[in-house]
């Protein structure tokens, strides 16, 4: 029971008994959680103090909630470093999870100002452009569209871009060395198109990721941008004195 002769609030009190069920393995990822009944009539407390509680645990990223079925425990964020140039897939095996990729589309098209911009490119503006979701075990990750310069790339778009590694293959079989990359991070909400392929609600939290990778040369190569689940991705960096 909730000890209801102390100062802090029973929804607090709620909430730390429920997180530490969950950081104790009593409740796994993917879990549905009891109902706000049920949890109101086993701790003798209103349903709008289980509400607020559970609310404060939903912005925290502990539950996430689906509508029309119930909340539910949330997957473990993923941290991710902001001081290494990995590849999502490398990324993603590093941690003992399966990458893939689901292509939505694969198309030329004349690149967009601030594309061409980013790439430097003259007068053949003209960019490959491949759209992707980004899953790690099945599940959607990340929305992501590369623009890449089309007269560096022709055959690029004849290549198995479902399994392999982008920058891999770009590495391998494109004798590109790949040096660093510039990356712009902000804050935002999904779309309608986002929510559908990640399978989110609409105008939840998400990482809008801008990046321009270089080569050896210092040559850009590639503009990226990128939405990632705001569930399932924190950032992590490493800071000394």
């Amino acid at each position: 029971m909730l000890n209801k002769n102390i100062p802090i609030p029973l929804y607090y009190q709620l909430k730390e008994r429920l997180t530490q069920t969950i950081c104790e393995g009593e409740l796994e990822p993917g879990a549905l959680m009891p109902s706000e009944r049920e949890l109101s009539d086993r701790y003798e407390i209103s349903r709008m103090t289980v509400r607020q509680a559970l609310g404060e645990m939903v912005k925290e990223g502990l539950l996430v909630r689906e509508q029309g079925k119930g909340t539910f425990v949330a997957e473990p964020k993923i941290a991710q470093p902001l001081l290494r140039l990995t590849s999502f897939s490398e990324d993603m095996r590093s941690r003992g999870m399966k990458p893939e990729s689901r292509i939505l589309a694969i198309y030329v098209e004349e690149a967009a100002p601030n594309v061409a911009t980013a790439l430097n490119l003259g007068d053949n503006r003209s960019v490959l452009v491949l759209e992707r979701i980004r899953l790690a075990d099945s599940k959607p990750m990340a929305y992501e569209v590369s623009h890449l310069p089309l007269a560096r790339f022709p055959d690029l778009e004849q290549e198995d871009l479902h399994s392999v590694s982008l920058y891999t293959l770009l590495e391998e079989k494109h004798g590109l060395q790949i040096k660093f990359a510039r990356q712009v991070i902000e804050v935002g909400l999904s779309d309608r198109s986002n929510s559908e392929e990640l399978g989110i609600a609409l105008k939840s939290p998400v990482l809008l990721i801008e990046r321009v990778t270089f080569d050896a040369d210092e040559r850009p190569f590639e503009f990226v941008s990128s939405v990632y689940r705001g569930d399932r991705y924190k950032l992590q960096v490493e800071l000394h004195r």
